[in-house]
């Protein structure tokens, strides 16, 4: 299996990969939520790819049946990211006939060595039970940390 970086053509399958995961891990989508996301998405690929948003992806032949996201924010300096480079992985998702084959652990360690070279301070993510082992596994930890976790919403 080959890890490589997601490009413009790709998009259209970036958009399905996206959808899959997040129906997957939000049970469905409200069908408005559905319309604004095919709708727009597309556009922020286009706006943010291999800008401050990276793709990797496993193909199988022309299809993409892996893929993991690791978008880039940089923040004024602070001992816990002490260059401000920062990144957050989002949509770790491998398509179901695929699991248990090693694609997410490859597509990680190639996020992470990639990540190094681009001097990443730190980079989060949120994991779910069944990806926790595999983010312990490639050396990621919890993150003990004295402050809260909160977001607000606009809606």
């Amino acid at each position: 299996m080959k890890v490589e970086k997601a490009g413009m053509g790709d998009i259209e399958a970036l958009v399905k990969m996206r959808l899959c995961y997040l129906i997957e891990d939000n049970g469905s989508l409200d069908a408005q939520d559905l319309v604004s996301i095919k709708r727009d998405l597309p556009g922020y690929f286009r706006a943010h790819l291999d800008k401050d948003l990276f793709i990797y992806v496993i193909r199988d032949g022309q299809n993409i049946v892996s893929c993991a996201f690791l978008l880039i924010v940089e923040k004024p300096m602070s001992p816990a990211f002490i260059n401000g480079r920062t990144g957050m992985v989002l949509n770790v998702y491998t398509c179901p006939s695929y699991r248990r084959k090693g694609c997410a652990k490859i597509i990680m360690e190639a996020l992470l060595s990639e990540a190094k070279k681009m001097e990443i301070s730190v980079i989060e993510l949120q994991a779910t039970e069944d990806g926790y082992p595999l983010y312990r596994l490639v050396g990621f930890m919890e993150d003990d940390s004295k402050y809260h976790r909160m977001k607000w919403k606009n809606r």
